[in-house]
């Protein structure tokens, strides 16, 4: 199965280059290139692909905005661009629906990873930005209260899942979950799944965020390595 991709980015070498980049592989076809946050969005709305990445600054519409957009109408999953891990928009991308977050610098094949593990419905962070957006995006003191989560709505989870919800914020893989609850991966792949449906989110780092936004975690406690490239 092919995965169909759009790639927004206003710097012309910068699109061209990831393009380049995908489309030689066997798996992935660039269906379009466009330079603005607006035309990302047409652009998903009218070619359907599956992963979209989009530059957060961008003329028209901002990434962030395209971002929320595509997530809210569409099935198309979004990848954050930037050339920062210090992007203050970091957080709010990723509440906009944003399964994923790379710097600009990335490596060729981590490109083409992050596309692929996307597509397969995974989460993923590059782990100099894992770490900053769990220890200040989700800090108390840095977000305005309304944004806060009640500890209440963790309510809907056993024990069990709520351990769960605690290793998926502190960053550990389904591997280091089994060892710490001493259980197998293929059960805790399942308390995830059971994790992400009740509290309705989309994905791994949405449990991240959550975990500290209901107070589960408290923001800079320790976050371990960050979440998993591979979302596993």
């Amino acid at each position: 199965m092919t995965i169909r991709v759009v790639v927004a980015d206003d710097q012309e070498l910068v699109r061209s280059g990831f393009a380049m980049i995908l489309d030689v592989q066997e798996d992935i076809e660039v269906v379009a290139e466009v330079g603005d946050g607006a035309a990302a969005v047409a652009a998903v709305r009218e070619l359907r692909p599956d992963v979209a990445l989009l530059d957060i600054r961008m003329p028209v519409l901002d990434g962030i905005e395209a971002c929320r957009t595509i997530s809210a109408g569409t099935s198309c999953r979004t990848v954050m661009l930037t050339t920062f891990d210090s992007d203050e928009y970091v957080y709010e991308a990723l509440h906009a629906g944003a399964s994923g977050f790379l710097l600009k610098d990335v490596r060729r094949d981590d490109l083409v990873h992050a596309v692929r593990v996307v597509a397969a419905g995974e989460s993923l962070l590059a782990p100099s930005v894992a770490r900053r957006l769990i220890e200040e995006y989700t800090a108390a003191t840095a977000r305005p209260a309304a944004g806060a989560l009640p500890a209440q709505r963790l309510e809907v989870l056993t024990a069990r899942e709520r351990e769960t919800l605690l290793h998926l914020g502190r960053g550990l893989s389904n591997a280091e979950i089994a060892a710490a609850l001493v259980v197998s991966e293929h059960t805790v792949k399942s308390h995830v799944g059971n994790v992400l449906a009740k509290l309705g989110l989309r994905d791994r780092i949405q449990a991240v965020i959550c975990a500290y936004e209901t107070g589960l975690i408290a923001a800079g406690a320790g976050a371990g390595s960050g979440v998993s490239p591979s979302g596993e």
